[in-house]
């Protein structure tokens, strides 16, 4: 089992999602933690409090985009696992470009838009 950010514990494989009210209703559903952050400010308290447990945070892309900031430090880390995806209201695009900006920087290419341009052809 991986283990935690330099903490020396053991993470459990959790997962949670952070969001709006309605679009985490489905995840909680399904027994996933999710947790409410009506503002900014609140998603990124949550996320510095749940990357201590968790190994994967999902946030819905509107938030995400707002807190591109703090999820960015994230992205040498190799957990938590911070996802955006779309909220109830549907995807603002966001996930999208975070894919796209880690692929290319992992590439130094940026594929995803050339496959985007083939298919628009």
């Amino acid at each position: 089992m991986p283990l935690g950010r330099g903490s020396g514990k053991r993470m459990k494989g959790k997962t949670a999602i952070i969001g709006d009210g309605d679009s985490i209703l489905v995840f909680k559903a399904i027994g996933m933690d999710a947790y409410s952050a009506a503002s900014p400010e609140k998603a990124r308290e949550l996320l510095h409090t749940l990357s201590k447990e968790y190994q994967i945070i999902y946030v819905t892309d509107v938030l995400a985009k707002e807190i591109d900031d703090t999820i960015s430090r994230f992205v040498e880390s190799p957990y938590p696992v911070v996802i955006p995806v779309p909220s109830m209201n549907g995807s603002n695009g966001y996930g999208f470009e975070i894919l796209k900006r880690e692929t290319e920087r992992a590439l130094g290419i940026d594929i995803l838009s050339q496959e985007e341009k083939k298919n628009e052809q």
